[in-house]
């Protein structure tokens, strides 16, 4: 039985993207916002009585991984129409572009989600997973929360069978 959560903001991200398919709003444009991402973990204490120890975030590259994406970038979803012009700004050494699967506070917070989760779950063996990942597009009220709806087991087990591929 899981009985403790332990949550961690990683904040300080630059990050400018565009959501090419809402013509109806200026977000189609490229736009930047200081992103902020609130995780949470859920597992039983450790022998340090702790759920996540997060100095092992700098050890296990979680931290660099984090701005690597997020800091100072421009993140463009894969099917973005205009995806080569933002990768001839990237050859120029205009801009450090990231291609994701999809962009928003929606699309990020799943990306961190299963980012971070695939490495905490690996490396507690199954101690602890992440709960919820909330991304905040910084200095306004907007956030989006990511929280898979299968079952504890059934998201490890597939974790498991993922990294056992790669």
């Amino acid at each position: 039985m899981i009985e403790y959560s332990s949550t961690k903001i990683f904040d300080g991200y630059s990050t400018a993207f565009r959501q090419w398919r809402a013509k109806h709003s200026h977000c189609q444009y490229i736009h930047g916002y200081a992103m902020k991402f609130k995780v949470t973990f859920i597992g039983n204490l450790d022998e340090l009585n702790w759920v996540c120890d997060f100095g092992s975030f700098k050890r296990n590259g979680i931290k660099e991984h984090m701005s690597y994406m997020f800091d100072h970038t421009t993140v463009v979803a894969k099917d973005d129409p205009n995806l080569m012009e933002f990768k001839k700004l990237s050859n120029k050494n205009l801009i450090q572009l990231r291609v994701v699967e999809g962009v928003g506070c929606e699309k990020f917070a799943t990306y961190v989600y299963n980012y971070i989760n695939s490495i905490i779950y690996k490396e507690t063996k199954g101690r602890v997973k992440v709960q919820t990942v909330e991304c905040f597009e910084g200095g306004t009220n907007n956030s989006a929360i990511y929280k898979p709806l299968r079952a504890f087991k059934t998201v490890n087990q597939r974790i498991l069978t993922n990294n056992k591929i790669n």
